[in-house]
């Protein structure tokens, strides 16, 4: 089996990533060891242990959250990788797909903002990792075939609604802000992603 070379770069860039608290610290253990460990990590069809990848979105109006249409849940857009695609441009794809917005990753490129392993539907376990995009200051407006019921919210509204899983992202997207570090002031530069 070739080599997939997106193996090489998420663990080089997981080990550059500090995690945000326990529950992300156990999640970020889980992931690197299943990288290695897994055949076919990034395809769905391969194992039941996959890699998945997530949009969180911020922009002048807050946090972008969508209803998920099975789990009844506020979550953050994402899902599964196409085949060859790299998590980021994944997170990219989804996050642009569930919200019908142009979103963008932060000017240095694609990176892990969040890692989170969690059970899916039909007994799967998501090794999923967040990444950081901005959203414009427009309404939502997703295709016809994902959810309709995108909003955005304040910081404390998503917050409060938030399962585990999605508040320790919002935490760590919400450290970035409130230290002025979410965008790189005087750069205009689109996304690498990665």
């Amino acid at each position: 089996m070739p080599t997939d070379h997106r193996v090489d770069a998420l663990e080089r860039a997981l080990a550059a990533h500090p995690p945000g608290d326990d529950r992300e610290a156990r999640s970020l253990t889980t992931v690197r060891r299943q990288l290695r460990a897994l055949a076919r990590p990034f395809d769905r069809d391969a194992d039941r242990i996959h890699v998945t990848a997530s949009a969180v979105v911020v922009g002048p109006r807050g946090v972008l959250l969508h209803r998920h249409r099975r789990l009844h849940r506020w979550l953050q857009p994402g899902g599964h990788l196409d085949p060859g695609e790299p998590p980021g441009s994944a997170a990219r794809r989804e996050g642009q797909e569930e919200t019908g917005l142009v979103l963008r990753h932060r000017d240095r490129g694609a990176a892990p903002l969040h890692v989170d392993v969690h059970g899916a539907a039909d007994d799967h376990v998501h090794l999923d990792i967040r990444y950081l995009l901005r959203g414009p200051d427009a309404e939502p407006c997703p295709p016809p075939d994902e959810s309709q019921v995108v909003r955005w919210f304040t910081w404390d509204e998503a917050e409060a609604l938030a399962d585990d899983s999605l508040a320790g992202a919002l935490r760590s997207a919400r450290r970035l802000n409130d230290a002025g570090l979410l965008w790189d002031p005087g750069r205009t530069s689109e996304e690498t992603d990665g």
